[in-house]
């Protein structure tokens, strides 16, 4: 029999505590707009949706001007954009800068649009990037340090950020080599790409002068991934070996290669030396500290990233009150299901350290059991795909492939990630997974990855939106962290709503554990940034509290130190979708049709204020 959470799981008690307008607050002006009069006619509403149509086009091609990897990952690098195939984007001071001007000069021009003079659906496209860019401006102008603009991550260089990292894993994974044109434009990039290195290298020294730069443990790992790019032959990298692997499923000349090989040597990896040179020079320099509390403003750091990742106003005391509730509610839950099976003995932490420990829910760690693992996930993606009909009445077009995270970005990378197609319909979606070690992936935790991060999570949210022809290009691939990661944990609970998991109560298990894996993220990440608490402490309190495997943990802990807030957008996003989800459930009775209610997905990722305005809009009639 399987178990369904509460709509609120812990939240409850907690409105009683927290006004749900504190919860829902800090949307942007433009929110406003749907309680505008409509006074314009057709006509004139007509031509003012035309103008914010081609108006918002041209935001998203100049910026796509300024983004070539975004080009490329989209396949918009063709025809009259070819060009931006042979190039990286300016990540110097002086880039910053301009994406920073562009942006006020967005803003300025998008306000000059009354919302009343437009359709709803057009209010609805002007209010999610209105939103964007007035957050964006606001954090750039009061946080000058780190990237703020599309989540806030205070290091230039840590072991999820520079583009030592993210560079040659894009060049293996989404630069295509079909003709000799392509194969040129991957040289040219491997030629931009020192500059790249140097211009992260200058920002990093920058903003070291200011105080900013990430903690030992941090540069720790940091300068192991570097390690793992230089310290090898210049031919080994994966920047060769896969331009020559191109080149030959291409049947095209190998003197590319070679090209590609002296680039290395000559030019990236004293690029790299000079990086490594810095990161070591600061890890001499570098406290303990993991939250980022320590740096200028630190507090009000926190406090703008964890309300510009969940889109709420929620504190760090909320949010860290918020996590403890939940952590409590869901574990007593899991502790039902494992006293069932035998297993009463020990905290609930304590019992999934042991389950997590049985040789029966372990791949081998060896080349042929990541296979074996990797078939486990495919077999649920296909299980899921034929039940999606239940659910939604609209698909995506690109398939989903699973694959392992590339070994040389494994050591900082998370554990699984999704990543889009390209719009052109050359390169398919891909749930990425992390098998660094597989005792950090054991099987009554699988599916609910799956369910997550490819079918009906990841994939469906941003492919559905990325496919569809309502809404402008610039929102299609729109980033709110609390929709579009609340989407895929609210598809957790989705796939055991649907008897995923009948018969299988350890999977409900490894379900259970994952909410309770992002209740206690609400814990820790607030932990860190806002109560000062230690690596250790969080590392600790994690472990006892969900189970999972030390060097799972302890990444994930890294991961919440280099990138605040972020963590606790899952289960707030979550939360509001399942109380959305639920209400027009309540309100409609025996005629609530999930497929209709997931349409809404249609819409694009947006606010949670907004979407909870569409949604009662749409459904509620309010």
């Amino acid at each position: 029999m399987r178990q369904e959470i509460p709509a609120f799981a812990g939240m409850t008690k907690r409105e009683s505590k927290v006004d749900r307008r504190e919860f829902l607050g800090g949307v942007s002006a433009f929110s406003l707009a749907a309680a505008w009069p409509a006074a314009a006619t057709p006509r004139s509403q007509a031509t003012a949706d035309k103008k914010l149509s081609s108006l918002l086009d041209r935001f998203f091609y100049d910026r796509l001007n300024d983004a070539p990897e975004a080009a490329t990952q989209l396949g918009l690098d063709t025809g009259a954009r070819a060009g931006l195939r042979a190039k990286l984007s300016d990540n110097s001071a002086a880039g910053v800068a301009k994406a920073l001007a562009r942006s006020k000069r967005e803003l300025a021009e998008l306000r000059a649009i009354r919302p009343a003079s437009l359709s709803s659906s057009a209010r609805l496209d002007q209010e999610v990037v209105a939103y964007q860019l007035e957050r964006s401006i606001s954090a750039a102008a009061r946080f000058p340090y780190g990237s703020n603009s599309d989540g806030f991550a205070p290091y230039v260089l840590s072991q999820l950020g520079g583009a030592y990292r993210d560079v040659p894993d894009f060049l293996d994974s989404q630069h295509r080599v079909g003709n000799a044109a392509d194969a040129d434009a991957y040289l040219a990039r491997l030629e931009a790409f020192p500059r790249t290195i140097d211009s992260d290298t200058a920002r990093q020294r920058d903003d070291a002068a200011r105080g900013v730069f990430a903690p030992d443990f941090i540069l720790d790992t940091t300068l192991r991934q570097i390690a793992a790019m230089r310290d090898q032959a210049a031919g080994e990298t994966v920047m060769v070996a896969s331009l020559a692997g191109k080149l030959a499923a291409a049947k095209l000349p190998a003197d590319r290669a070679k090209a590609a090989e002296k680039l290395v040597a000559e030019r990236i990896f004293p690029a790299i030396d000079r990086q490594r040179a810095l990161v070591t020079e600061l890890r001499a320099k570098a406290v303990h500290d993991a939250g980022v509390w320590r740096l200028p403003e630190g507090d009000a750091y926190y406090t703008a990233a964890a309300q510009a990742a969940t889109t709420t106003s929620l504190t760090g005391a909320e949010i860290h009150q918020l996590g403890l509730e939940q952590v409590a509610e869901i574990g007593a839950r899991i502790d039902a299901i494992l006293k069932a099976q035998d297993m009463g003995q020990g905290s609930v932490g304590e019992r999934l350290v042991a389950l997590n420990k049985r040789p029966d829910q372990l791949f081998p760690n060896t080349d042929p059991g990541r296979e074996a693992l990797l078939e486990a996930l495919r077999a649920q993606v296909v299980a899921m795909q034929k039940r999606l009909g239940e659910q939604f009445r609209s698909l995506p077009k690109a398939p989903v492939e699973v694959r392992q995270v590339p070994a040389a970005i494994r050591a900082g990378a998370p554990g699984g990630y999704y990543q889009n197609a390209s719009l052109d319909g050359s390169r398919p979606a891909i749930y990425f997974i992390n098998l660094r070690d597989t005792f950090d992936r054991p099987k009554f935790g699988l599916a609910t990855l799956t369910h997550h991060e490819a079918v009906p999570g990841h994939h469906l949210q941003v492919t559905l939106a990325l496919e569809s022809p309502n809404i402008p290009l610039i929102r299609r691939r729109a980033d709110f962290n609390a929709y579009t990661e609340g989407w895929a944990l609210y598809s957790e609970q989705l796939a055991d709503e649907m008897g995923m998991y009948d018969g299988d109560p350890l999977g409900q298990v490894g379900y259970l554990q994952s909410l309770l894996f992002r209740a206690t993220r609400l814990v820790v990440d607030s932990g860190l940034h806002h109560k000062r608490w230690s690596r250790e402490r969080a590392t600790d309190y994690f472990i006892a509290t969900t189970g999972i495997a030390r060097g799972r943990s302890q990444s994930e802990i890294d991961r919440y130190t280099v990138w605040p807030g972020q963590a606790c957008s899952y289960k707030i996003g979550h939360t509001l979708w399942v109380r959305l989800r639920d209400k027009v459930r309540a309100a409609q009775g025996d005629k609530f049709d999930p497929r209709a209610f997931h349409d809404v997905l249609l819409e694009g990722a947006m606010p949670l204020t907004v979407l909870e305005r569409v949604v009662q809009e749409r459904f509620l009639k309010v």
